[in-house]
């Protein structure tokens, strides 16, 4: 099945990611590729993340299809004004990419260029609208396209943001200008989601709730000071305090594990979104871990 057709027959479904590198070397990438196709339903491919300069998305997309593995084509508008925007949605079309995640992107000031002009000719709303009109073969003026796409349209949302009301805003407005599915930021209270799906249930969407791996309590407490949406509760770093340094990393895989078989068994979601950030080759283990592979 299509990574669509997965979500709409009713199965828990599993997302990764695969980080383009930075430079042209892509040995490992590829071999990152190969570890997880056939095991998961669709890769997003990272879109200068962080706004660090890497190998585009859209040619990363193609390879991944090449070598089996489903792409879902991340797309931000920091870099690229709504004419690029619209030229490379047809390109990844006629290459028969066919998934998008719609995003804003960070800003420049969190890369490794931070003298680079930031575009935001328009945000991820706007994007999502642009999709929805090619789709129905127009572009965002309203002009004719000879030949329409078919993207499956997807966009982001922090569940444990505070306070969350903006997220929820803005959750609507994307469903609302054709949002098919959703992946969110790391969650770790899932309590706090479980909340937050109560909302997201009154849309036609899919929600693949994220997971960000822990490697050890320091990457937890960082997450809690400096990025904005993110919470790891305290018992959870203590737990992995108390694993110490040589087992932090298993112990943290068994906690994205254990959070991932409660949503599942408890049917809270819809599927998954597994972000290892270089670590891949582990994903196949914590599914294994969670009863899903």
């Amino acid at each position: 099945m299509s990574f669509k057709e997965a979500l709409d027959s009713g199965k828990f479904v599993v997302t990764a990611e695969v980080g383009p590198p930075k430079g042209t070397d892509i040995a490992e990438m590829l071999h990152h590729i190969d570890l997880l196709k056939g095991k998961i339903d669709a890769a997003n491919i990272t879109d200068n993340q962080s706004a660090v300069m890497r190998i585009n998305s859209l040619s990363v997309c193609k390879l991944a299809m090449e070598k089996g593995l489903e792409p879902i084509l991340q797309m931000t508008c920091r870099d690229r004004n709504r004419i690029g925007l619209q030229s490379d949605l047809l390109g990844a079309s006629i290459l028969g990419i066919h998934n998008v995640l719609c995003m804003t992107g960070d800003h420049v000031s969190a890369g490794d260029h931070k003298e680079a002009k930031p575009v935001y000719d328009i945000e991820s709303v706007q994007l999502l609208r642009i999709v929805d009109s090619l789709n129905n073969g127009k572009d965002m003026m309203g002009n004719d396209l000879k030949g329409a796409t078919q993207f499956y349209q997807g966009a982001v949302v922090t569940p444990e943001a505070n306070p969350v009301e903006p997220q929820l805003i803005k959750f609507e407005k994307k469903a609302n200008v054709g949002a098919n599915f959703f992946q969110t930021q790391a969650i770790y209270d899932i309590d706090k989601f479980k909340g937050f799906m109560t909302t997201a249930r009154k849309y036609p969407v899919k929600v693949l709730a994220g997971f960000v791996v822990l490697k050890s309590a320091g990457m937890a407490n960082f997450l809690n000071k400096f990025v904005p949406g993110i919470n790891v509760p305290q018992e959870l770093i203590d737990e992995l305090k108390a694993a110490g340094k040589e087992k932090a990393l298993d112990t943290g895989m068994n906690i994205t594990a254990r959070h991932i078989k409660q949503l599942k068994d408890e049917n809270v979601c819809d599927g998954v979104h597994i972000m290892a950030i270089g670590m891949e080759d582990k994903v196949p283990a914590i599914m294994e871990r969670a009863g899903i592979l």
